[in-house]
C-alpha cells in the first residue's frame, strides 16, 4: 500500500487532525507504557479526547477520559490483591462497559487477556479456562450460574465487571465488582506494566471446542498489524468521532477489531447486552449512528421486523454497515441496500489469517455473493490437492499470506501452510475483475453421483426464494449416489412453502444434480452468537 494511499485513507478519516503538542506527548507516551496492548489506543483516546463520549450503553454514558481514570483505579486494586502481569485474565463479557474496561486493564495490569465466548456453557467455561491458563476471571453478573458451574471457583480469582441494575455489588459471594474499584483510589496515572498485554481470542467453535489462536507482540507483528488497520481505512470509510454501533460480540475477532478501531477513531462506542432487532433500528436512529458493526444474521432478523417498525424511524444516519464473522448471502446484500442504501463493507477473513477481503456496495451491486477483492499487501493462492494454483476461474483452497498470521493454537498445531501461505479452511474463486468468491469450506464439499456440489452454492439460490429466510444444505448417506443432499429451511414469517416449491426452485436455477432430494422444516437453525451456523450440531440432529 503507497504511502500516498496511506495518507488519503488516514486524512478522510479525519484522524490526522492537527493535535496540540502537549497531547502528543503524553499520547506517545502513553504508546510506550502499554505497547501494542488494547490499553493503548484507548489512553490516547483520552489524552486527545479526554471529555468526547466514549461508551454509550443501557448505564449512560462515559467520556475517554472517564474510562481512562475508572480503569487507572481498577488496576491499582487489582495490583494490591496481587495481581501481577504473570496472571491470564478471562474476559467473560457481553457487549457493554464492562468489557472495555476489563480489556484495558488488563493492559494496563500487563496480563495475558482470554476473550471468553459467553454462549459457554458451565463445563465447557473450565475446560477452556483451565486449557489457557486463567487465573482471574472477569464476569458480568448474569454469568453467575456458568461459573458455579464451572468447578473454577477454587482455581481462579474473581471480579464482577457488570453487576446490573439493583445488583449488590458484590453479587453476594465476595467478589468485588469493577464498579466498587472504580469508586476507590485516587486519579493518578498507573506505573508501566512489567510486560505488554497479549490477546487470546477463540476460534469459533462451529465444529468442536474452541480453540485459542495466539500472534506474538513483537514489534513486526505490531508494525503489520497497524498495515493491516489501515489497509481496512482504505476500504472502509470510518470516521473519526463517529457514532458506532457495535453488534457484532466483542468476545470475536470482529468486534473486537471494531472496538480497537473505534479507540482509534476516538469514535463513541454504542453498546447493548443483547442484539434485538427492534432495539438496533432504535437505537441507529436515537443515537445518530453513522456505523453498524454486525453480522449478517442480525441483518436478516431486522429486515424480517413488520413494515412499520422498519420506517418508524430516521435511519438516514446511517452510512456504514460493517459485516463479518460468516458467510453474507447475496440475496440479503441487496435487500439490505435496497431498505437501507448501499452502505455494506463485508469482510472476509478468519481469527487465524485475520481480514483478507472487503466488498464494498459497488462490488455487492454487482456480484451480491463475492467476497470483495484482496487487501493491499494480502497474498491470495488457490491451490488444489497437490499444493499447485488452479487455473483462473477454477475453484481451489484458499491460503493467505500477509504479516497478520497467527502463530498458531494454544493447545498446539496450528493451519496448513505451503510456501508461507496459510489455509482459511474455505474453498474460492477468482471473477475476470480480480474479486474472490468462497465457495465453502473444504469440508462441506459434497460428492453425489459423482459430481461435486458446494452446499453455499445451493443454499445461496434457496434463500433468493421469497419465502426462505434461512437454510442450510448437506450430504448424508445414500446406497445409490454415495450421498444425497438435505436441505434444511426455515420459512418466512407468513410464508408456507412447500417441498415442490423449494426443489423445483433449484432445479430452474441448478443443475439437476444439486436439487436436494429432501427439503425439511424447522422454526430455526442453530447458531452460536457470531452468528455462524453451528453446521455439525445440525447434522447431528437431522442426519
Amino acid at each position: 500500500m503507497s504511502k500516498l494511499k496511506t495518507l488519503g485513507a488516514l486524512a478522510k478519516t479525519g484522524v490526522l487532525k492537527p493535535i496540540r503538542p502537549d497531547k502528543v506527548v503524553r499520547m506517545g507516551r502513553a504508546a510506550k507504557k502499554f505497547g501494542s496492548s488494547p490499553a493503548t489506543p484507548i489512553a490516547m483516546a483520552a489524552q486527545r479526547y479526554p471529555k468526547r463520549t466514549a461508551i454509550i450503553d443501557a448505564e449512560g454514558t462515559l467520556t475517554w477520559g472517564e474510562v481512562d481514570r475508572r480503569t487507572d483505579r481498577i488496576t491499582r486494586a487489582l495490583r494490591d490483591d496481587g495481581i501481577d502481569a504473570d496472571e491470564v485474565m478471562g474476559i467473560l463479557c457481553r457487549n457493554h462497559r464492562g468489557f472495555v474496561e476489563a480489556l484495558t486493564v488488563a493492559g494496563k495490569l500487563g496480563t495475558d487477556a482470554v476473550l471468553l465466548n459467553t454462549g459457554f456453557s458451565g463445563p465447557q467455561l473450565g475446560e477452556v479456562a483451565r486449557r489457557e491458563g486463567v487465573t482471574v476471571l472477569v464476569h458480568d453478573q448474569s454469568f453467575a450460574d456458568e461459573v458455579a458451574a464451572s468447578g473454577l471457583d477454587d482455581e481462579i480469582r474473581r471480579y464482577r465487571t457488570w453487576t446490573g441494575a439493583g445488583t449488590d455489588a458484590d453479587g453476594g459471594d465476595g467478589a468485588a465488582s469493577f464498579d466498587a474499584l472504580a469508586e476507590t483510589g485516587v486519579d493518578t496515572p498507573v506505573d508501566a506494566p512489567a510486560s505488554h498485554s497479549a490477546v487470546v481470542i477463540l476460534s469459533s467453535g462451529t465444529t468442536g471446542t474452541p480453540k485459542g489462536a495466539k500472534r506474538s507482540i513483537d514489534r513486526e507483528k505490531a508494525k503489520a498489524s497497524m498495515q493491516a488497520n489501515l489497509a481496512v481505512l482504505t476500504r472502509i470509510p470510518v470516521r473519526s468521532g463517529a457514532a458506532t454501533l457495535i453488534s457484532a460480540p466483542l468476545f470475536h475477532t470482529w468486534g473486537f477489531t471494531n472496538l480497537l478501531v473505534a479507540s482509534m477513531m476516538a469514535a463513541p462506542m454504542v453498546l447493548r447486552e443483547r442484539f434485538d432487532p427492534a432495539d438496533a433500528v432504535e437505537t441507529m436512529a436515537r443515537e445518530q449512528v453513522r456505523t453498524f458493526v454486525a453480522v449478517p444474521a442480525m441483518l436478516q432478523r431486522i429486515l424480517d421486523l413488520p413494515e412499520e417498525r422498519l420506517r418508524g424511524h430516521d435511519t438516514s444516519s446511517l452510512e456504514v454497515v460493517a459485516l463479518s464473522g460468516s458467510a453474507l448471502p447475496g440475496g440479503l446484500a441487496t435487500r439490505w441496500m435496497d431498505v437501507f442504501g448501499d452502505n455494506i463493507y463485508s469482510l472476509y477473513g478468519s481469527t487465524e489469517v485475520a481480514a483478507v477481503a472487503i466488498a464494498d456496495p459497488g462490488d455487492l451491486r454487482v456480484a451480491p455473493d463475492t467476497a470483495g477483492p484482496p487487501l493491499p499487501g494480502i497474498d491470495v493462492r488457490l491451490l488444489d490437492e497437490d499444493g499447485d494454483e488452479v487455473p483462473h476461474g477454477e475453484t481451489g483452497r484458499i491460503f493467505v499470506r500477509s504479516g497478520m498470521l497467527f502463530d498458531g493454537y494454544t493447545s498446539g498445531g496450528s493451519k496448513a501452510v505451503v510456501d508461507g501461505y496459510m489455509s482459511t479452511g474455505d474453498l474460492g474463486h477468482f471473477d475476470d475483475d480480480g474479486r474472490l468468491y468462497v465457495d465453502g469450506r473444504e469440508d462441506d464439499m459434497i460428492v453425489s453421483g459423482g459430481e461435486n456440489v458446494y452446499p453455499q452454492e445451493v443454499e445461496e439460490v434457496i434463500l433468493e426464494h421469497e419465502t426462505i429466510s434461512d437454510a442450510v444444505v448437506f450430504g448424508v448417506p445414500d446406497d445409490e449416489f454415495g450421498q444425497r443432499l438435505v436441505a434444511v429451511v426455515v420459512a418466512a414469517s407468513g410464508a408456507d412453502p412447500t417441498e415442490a416449491d423449494i426443489k423445483d426452485w433449484v432445479r430452474s436455477n441448478l443443475a439437476r444434480y444439486k436439487v436436494p432430494r429432501e427439503v425439511r422444516f424447522r422454526d430455526e437453525l442453530p447458531r452460536n452468537p457470531t452468528g455462524k451456523l453451528l453446521r455439525r450440531v445440525l447434522i447431528d440432529e437431522e442426519g
